[in-house]
């Protein structure tokens, strides 16, 4: 399957998500990484959960991470994003989210490998990007071990408690 794997799926959010969403939309200690400046409400994820969500009108697609084992039990482990999708430039950057208890564990890695296919494959983009705090090693190194290539960094681009940070841009090129 396109989206799966053995040991992870990449899902459309459900109803079931709300709690977990609602949770990792409302911890503070990861809004510096992406642009919540304010909580989300149960309503307002419930409302957007049961959504149409169609890509190419959003631009934007969130897929639930989903870890599978041998006994089909399956735990929703984070989220992985396209926003800014560009359909006349082939292009959609990435953010992606594993929860502290499952992180290290190689389950990032293979979610995006997996978005990266399907973006590419499928939706035949020609190019993903991402914009990296440069203190998030752990996300560098995820992202540059998926053939991602720094292009550029962002001088004080992004806000945080102690003041503004530097943020690297990486992309990866379709080869197909």
């Amino acid at each position: 399957m396109l989206l799966e794997n053995d040991r992870i799926k990449l899902r459309a959010p459900e109803p079931e998500d709300l709690d977990l969403l609602y949770k990792w939309e409302n911890d503070t200690a990861l809004w510096h990484l992406g642009s919540t400046l304010a909580p989300y409400s149960r309503f307002d994820l419930k409302q957007y959960i049961l959504s149409t969500k169609d890509l190419y009108e959003t631009k934007q697609l969130r897929l639930i991470i989903e870890k599978t084992d041998t006994y089909d039990h399956q735990t929703a482990i984070g989220t992985i994003d396209l926003y800014d999708f560009d359909v006349h430039n082939g292009r959609a950057a990435v953010g992606i989210m594993i929860d502290k208890e499952y992180q290290q564990k190689g389950h990032a890695k293979e979610a995006l490998s997996l978005l990266c296919k399907y973006s590419f494959s499928f939706l035949k983009l020609h190019q993903l990007y991402a914009y990296i705090p440069v203190r998030n090693m752990p996300c560098i190194k995820l992202f540059e071990s998926c053939g991602f290539i720094e292009k550029g960094s962002l001088s004080d681009w992004q806000q945080t408690e102690t003041g503004f940070e530097d943020v690297l841009l990486v992309s990866l090129v379709s080869d197909l």
